[in-house]
C-alpha cells in the first residue's frame, strides 16, 4: 500500500499528514538514486522540496504545535515525521532499508536523517535537543548513537494521528478529576476569594510557574477549590497522589518532564494531593513534593495538610479553614428550600454541629429527601445521624470509638452531679443560638470551647457519663489512646494532638481523654530542653482546647495533679464521688439486663459491698457467667463467688461484715 493509500476518511487532518510522508519518500527516493554518484548528504538542487516539505508540515495543526511547544528546527520535524511514517506506513521500513543500503537496517538513524533532510544539524543528537529532552523519540542503546534506531514515542504518535493527547506512562499515576455535581459547585464566600485570588496569579503568570498551595484538614473543600480554579482556568484538573513520586532522581525528572509534555500539547491543571505518612518518613517527603514541584516548572496546586514551606519561587499559600456557621446555613437552606420552621431549627443545629464540606451537604440532602414520608422531626434525624455518619472516618484510625447506648436511667449519680451533666448537654444543643443567633462567637473569639472535667477514684462513673452524653446528645464518643498520643520526640505530640482535633471538628465528636493528668499536668521550672518542651506541649493543648467548638472530657484519678492554668479553662468539673450504701444498691439493680435471669437478689444487701461501681459491674458480669455456667438463674451465691474474685485482684479478703445478712442458702 502506497502513501497514498493510507486512510485518511475519518480524519481530515490525514490528509496533511499523507502528503508530507509522500514528500519525505522523495526526499528518501532522491538519497537512493543518489547513492550510485556517492552524494550522501543533502543538496541545494533540492531546495524546492526543502520549501515544500515546510510548507506541508506546517498545515499538519499536531506537528506544528509540537514544533511550536518544543521548538523543533525543520530537521528535528522531519525526523519526527519520519519515525511516524516509520510506525504507521507498511513499505516504509522497505525504503528505509534500501536507503540505509543494508536489509536489516530498516529503521530511522540521525545518520540517515543527516545525508537526506533538510537544513541538518548535529546537535539534533544531544540529550538536550527537543527530541531527546522531551522524549518525542527513543533511541535504541545500541549500536552507536548516529547509526541506532529511533522510534516516535507511543503517546506522540497518537498525537499525531490526531487523536486527544495523553500519555500512557503517566495513566497510571496521574488521573483525571471528574466534576459530578446536580447542583454543580457552589463555592461559599471564603472559599470563592480563594479560588479568585489563586486564579488571578495563575492566569497572570508567564515565564513564572506559581504553586498554589491549599493547606488544611478538609480534603474535600480543598478538591472543590481546586476544580472550581481549573474551571476558571477553562482547563481540566489531573490529580496526583504524592506517593506517587518515585524516590529515584532520574524517575522523578522523567516524571515531571512527562507531565510538561502532556501541559504543553493539552493545558491542564496538576494538583499534587501531599498524603500524611509517619513521623519517620515525613521529612525525607515534605522534601520530595518539594523537589517534584520545584522540577515540573509548570503550573500546579499541592493539596496538603500542612505548610510545605516550598522553595520554589513563585509560592501563594491559602489556608482552608472549615466554613463558619452562617456560610454552613446557607448551604444547607439552599439544598432543602422549604418553608417549615421544624426544619429550619434542625438545619440550624446542623450547621452549627458539623463543619462538612457543600458536597457532603448536597449527599446528605440528596439522600434524606429521597426517602418519602418524611415528618420534619424525622428529617431533622436522619440529617443528623447521616452527617455523623459521614464524619466519623476522619477520627477512626485517631482514637477508639465507644459504642455509647447508656440513658439516665441506667446511671446512677448525686442529682447535684447530674445537674452540672444535664447543662453540659444544654451548652451543646444550644451552641447555634447562645454563639450564632445571641452573637456571643462575634464578641468572644476565645474560649468557646466546651471542655469539662470529670475527677474521682476509679469505678465511679466517669466514663459511664461520657458514654450518656454520646447518648443524650447523638454524637459519637471516640476515647483518646494517651500512649499514642504523647511521644518522646520533640513535636510529635504536637502534630497527634493537631490531628485529632482536626478530625474531630469535623464532626463536633465528643473526645474522652481518660487519665488526663498523664498528658495535662502541671507546668514545671524549665531546667532543660525536655522541660521546657513538656510546658510547649501543655501550652498548645490548652489552645487548642479553647478553640475546638465540640466537647472535650477529660478524666482522672488525681484531680489535683492538673495544671492551675488548664484548671481555669474547663467550663464544667464534675467530681464523681466514692459511691455510699445507698448508691451501690441502685448501681447493683441497674447491673443486670432485663432479659438476666435472676432469683433472690436483695440490692440492699448487695449495696454493703464496698465497691466502686465499675467494679460492681465486673463482679455482676462474671457472676453471670458462674449461673449460666450451672445453668441456674443469678443468685447471691454466685454473686459472692465472683465478689471474691474480684477482691482477689487487690490482693484482699472479702470482709465478713460486707455479707452480712446474706441469703445463701441455695
Amino acid at each position: 500500500m502506497s502513501a497514498g493509500q493510507l486512510d485518511a476518511s475519518e480524519r481530515p487532518e490525514m490528509d496533511t499528514l499523507v502528503e508530507a510522508i509522500a514528500i519525505l519518500r522523495e526526499l528518501l527516493d532522491i538519497r537512493i538514486a543518489k547513492q550510485q554518484d556517492s552524494e550522501h548528504f543533502f543538496q541545494e538542487e533540492d531546495g524546492e522540496a526543502t520549501e515544500t516539505i515546510a510548507r506541508v508540515m506546517r498545515t499538519i495543526v499536531p506537528l506544528k504545535t509540537l514544533g511550536q511547544a518544543f521548538e523543533l528546527s525543520l530537521f528535528e520535524a522531519t525526523i519526527l515525521l519520519c519515525c511516524a511514517a516509520q510506525a504507521i506506513h507498511p513499505e516504509f521500513p522497505d525504503l528505509l532499508a534500501i536507503a540505509n543500503k543494508k536489509a536489516e537496517l530498516n529503521y530511522t538513524t540521525f545518520q540517515l536523517a543527516i545525508e537526506c533532510f533538510p537544513e541538518p544539524h548535529w546537535d539534533a543528537l544531544t540529550e538536550s535537543s527537543p527530541l531527546r529532552r522531551w522524549q518525542l523519540i527513543h533511541c535504541a542503546k545500541t549500536p552507536e548513537l548516529p547509526r541506532a534506531s529511533l522510534q516516535i514515542d507511543e503517546a506522540i504518535l497518537h498525537y499525531l494521528m490526531g487523536e486527544p493527547y495523553g500519555d500512557p506512562l503517566l495513566s497510571k499515576t496521574i488521573t483525571a478529576v471528574p466534576v459530578r455535581s446536580r447542583m454543580g459547585i457552589v463555592l461559599q464566600p471564603s472559599y470563592e476569594t480563594i479560588m479568585t485570588q489563586a486564579v488571578s496569579v495563575l492566569q497572570g503568570s508567564t515565564a513564572m510557574s506559581p504553586i498554589v498551595e491549599l493547606c488544611g484538614s478538609l480534603r474535600q473543600s480543598q478538591r472543590q477549590i481546586a476544580i472550581r480554579i481549573s474551571q476558571q482556568l477553562r482547563c481540566p484538573l489531573y490529580s496526583l497522589s504524592s506517593r506517587a513520586i518515585p524516590r529515584d532522581r532520574a524517575e522523578m525528572q522523567t516524571l515531571a518532564m512527562r507531565w510538561q509534555r502532556w501541559f504543553a500539547l493539552a493545558p491542564g491543571l496538576l494538583a499534587v494531593e501531599v498524603n500524611d505518612r509517619g513521623s519517620t518518613a515525613e521529612q525525607e517527603h515534605r522534601a520530595l513534593v518539594d523537589a517534584f514541584l520545584c522540577l515540573v516548572q509548570v503550573p500546579a496546586i499541592a493539596i496538603t495538610g500542612e505548610r510545605l514551606h516550598l522553595s520554589h519561587e513563585v509560592v501563594l499559600t491559602f489556608d482552608v479553614l472549615p466554613l463558619n456557621y452562617q456560610e454552613q446555613l446557607e448551604l444547607w437552606q439552599m439544598a432543602w428550600e422549604e418553608d417549615d420552621r421544624d426544619v429550619e431549627i434542625s438545619l440550624q443545629h446542623l450547621a452549627a454541629q458539623f463543619r462538612i464540606s457543600a458536597a457532603t451537604i448536597e449527599m446528605a440532602s440528596t439522600a434524606v429527601q429521597s426517602e418519602l414520608d418524611l415528618t420534619p422531626a424525622d428529617i431533622g434525624d436522619r440529617l443528623w445521624e447521616f452527617c455523623r455518619l459521614q464524619t466519623r472516618p476522619a477520627l477512626e484510625g485517631l482514637a477508639q470509638r465507644i459504642e455509647a447506648n447508656i440513658t439516665w436511667d441506667d446511671f446512677v449519680l448525686p442529682e447535684r452531679e447530674k445537674a452540672i451533666l444535664q447543662t453540659i448537654v444544654t451548652h451543646v444543643r444550644q451552641q447555634s443560638t447562645v454563639y450564632q443567633d445571641w452573637g456571643f462567637s462575634k464578641k468572644h473569639k476565645r474560649g468557646l470551647g466546651l471542655s469539662v472535667l470529670f475527677a474521682g477514684s476509679s469505678g465511679t462513673g466517669k466514663t459511664t457519663a461520657a458514654e450518656v452524653l454520646a447518648c443524650q446528645l447523638k454524637l459519637d464518643l471516640f476515647r483518646i489512646d494517651l500512649s499514642a498520643v504523647v511521644s518522646k520526640y520533640i513535636g510529635e505530640t504536637e502534630k497527634n494532638l493537631r490531628q485529632i482535633f482536626d478530625a474531630a471538628e469535623q464532626g463536633g465528636a465528643i473526645l474522652l481523654f481518660d487519665e488526663a493528668d498523664a498528658l495535662f499536668g502541671s507546668r514545671t521550672e524549665v531546667k532543660d530542653s525536655h522541660d521546657r518542651h513538656a510546658n510547649i506541649e501543655v501550652s498548645y493543648l490548652l489552645q487548642r482546647m479553647e478553640a475546638y467548638q465540640g466537647l472535650a472530657i477529660l478524666t482522672t484519678n488525681f484531680r489535683d495533679n492538673l495544671d492551675r492554668a488548664f484548671i481555669r479553662r474547663l467550663r464544667f468539673i464534675v467530681n464523681f464521688p466514692y459511691p455510699k450504701a445507698p448508691e451501690r444498691s441502685q448501681i447493683w439493680e441497674r447491673s443486670f439486663p432485663k432479659q438476666t435471669p435472676t432469683k433472690d437478689l436483695n440490692f440492699q444487701r448487695l449495696g454493703q459491698l464496698d465497691v466502686a461501681g465499675g467494679n460492681i459491674k465486673s463482679i455482676a458480669l462474671n457472676a453471670a457467667f458462674i449461673a449460666a455456667e450451672v445453668g441456674e438463674p443469678v443468685m447471691m451465691k454466685h454473686i459472692l463467688e465472683a465478689a471474691r474474685t474480684e477482691y482477689m485482684k487487690w490482693g484482699q479478703s472479702l470482709g465478713s461484715a460486707e455479707i452480712r445478712g446474706w441469703n445463701l442458702s441455695e
